[in-house]
């Protein structure tokens, strides 16, 4: 891939796509683009098409995303499924109507069924019934997947498909209503460690088991699928290991030295007992991850802390 490739990242500002840009400048790429969506609607296509029409991108990575924890999807189940098909269909319609030879689609391990076997393998999607917390996305996702095989299938070009496993790290969301579990519980612990180490309740039972990806080692994943042809239409993306959620939990606790009690409320949902990604054909290629949780943790709390201005103005729900 030549450096002066000229590359779109569709949501570079998000906590994805801001640290897909870092590793793109990091490897030597000179020509980034990038609009807000106040600069492009993803959502309108006749927009993204004069786009397309206008910036001639020879590469596409699509990090745009509506994204949340189980609450939003819960809440939003339309704006979930709606917005994300919106947003892809336009991406992949626009990229293979003007020539783009090379997409990459970011999608999540949702995509698979909640109760296939574990590790979770690729050809497992569409084998059962979804979590129903998050179907919403997932189905928008699968949609892109679908899409861009059959791009690859019918046109010939190099689209392929990234899932990665629970994303974490900095540029993360910590509003407690929108929230992920990991960046949700820095917030809830560092907040009361800050009011005197009062009690901390979270939701479940904590008994599920997650596997998290620290977003710079995703970002590599990307470079990784850039820089090489991979042979199939799609990939997980891991660490390969997991945790439950107490276990978390309590690595979280100690990396930030709060020493209240922890109260679980097991009338909360617990979502899908465990997502752990086989991700044997990634690893087949020649990629690996690099950061370890505790470390992931770590670098996200000091970038947390860096940032609380930010966070102040939101409501801790």
């Amino acid at each position: 891939m030549d450096k002066k490739t000229k590359i779109y990242i569709a949501g570079h500002k998000g906590m994805v796509g801001a640290a897909i840009w870092r590793q793109l400048e990091k490897a030597g790429y000179t020509h980034l683009i990038g609009k807000t969506s106040k600069e492009l609607d993803l959502r309108n296509q006749d927009s993204v098409h004069r786009f397309f029409e206008v910036e001639k991108p020879e590469v596409v990575i699509d990090a745009a995303a509506r994204v949340g924890g189980i609450l939003a999807n819960n809440t939003y189940p339309y704006q979930f499924l709606m917005d994300n098909m919106t947003i892809q269909n336009n991406l992949i319609d626009a990229a293979l109507n003007h020539e783009v030879e090379k997409f990459i689609f970011l999608g999540s391990s949702c995509i698979y069924p909640k109760l296939a076997p574990q590790p979770l393998k690729e050809e497992y999607l569409l084998t059962g019934t979804l979590e129903p917390t998050n179907e919403w996305y997932a189905v928008a996702k699968i949609t892109g997947i679908k899409a861009c095989e059959a791009i690859r299938k019918q046109y010939g070009k190099d689209y392929v498909s990234l899932m990665p496993t629970n994303l974490y790290g900095t540029h993360d969301n910590f509003d407690l209503n929108t929230s992920h579990v990991l960046p949700a519980m820095i917030r809830k612990f560092h907040e009361a460690k800050e009011n005197g180490n009062v009690s901390v309740t979270l939701w479940g039972s904590g008994t599920p088991l997650r596997e998290f990806l620290f977003v710079d080692d995703m970002a590599n994943s990307v470079v990784f699928a850039l820089e090489n042809v991979l042979p199939e239409h799609l990939y997980n993306v891991g660490t390969g290991e997991d945790l439950t959620i107490k276990e978390l939990a309590l690595m979280i606790q100690k990396v930030i030295g709060h020493t209240g009690e922890l109260i679980w409320d097991s009338s909360k949902p617990d979502g899908t007992p465990r997502k752990l990604m086989d991700i044997s054909k990634m690893h087949s290629l020649g990629w690996k991850h690099k950061v370890e949780l505790e470390e992931g943790i770590q670098k996200t709390y000091q970038w947390f802390l860096e940032n609380i201005h930010h966070f102040k103005e939101v409501k801790m729900g």
